[in-house]
């Protein structure tokens, strides 16, 4: 088993990150969970930790330009606080595929009829 793949067992639950109280649940949605990576700064994105050696917050100071930390390369693509909001949780089940009811046959009107 790879590296990455023990990290993202150590983070995730059946596609979900129930550390996090309103983290939505990636299953069904064709989005695979993503193991956390390096950026170009040296800074772990994805871990759940939020505090790496390397990062400007933990070296803040007045000489600290925040733009260091704009793009895409600060943003996990399945660990982002922003997936917790109603507007993205919405985008995921767009993509989930339509349950059937416990009740209900898959290709069966097994109702039709009976009322």
């Amino acid at each position: 088993m790879s590296k990455n793949k023990k990290k993202l067992e150590k983070i995730s639950i059946d596609e979900t990150l129930p550390h996090q109280i309103s983290a939505p649940s990636f299953k069904g949605t064709g989005i695979k969970m993503q193991p956390p990576f390096k950026n170009s700064k040296g800074v772990i994105i994805g871990d759940s930790y939020y505090a790496s050696e390397n990062s400007p917050l933990e070296n803040w100071s007045e000489d600290t330009d925040p733009a260091i930390m704009a793009g895409d390369e600060w943003v996990h693509p399945t660990n982002d606080i922003g997936w917790n909001t109603s507007e993205n949780k919405e985008l995921l089940e767009e993509k989930r595929r339509p349950q059937a009811s416990p009740f209900m046959h898959p290709t069966f009107d097994a109702g039709k009829g009976q009322d």
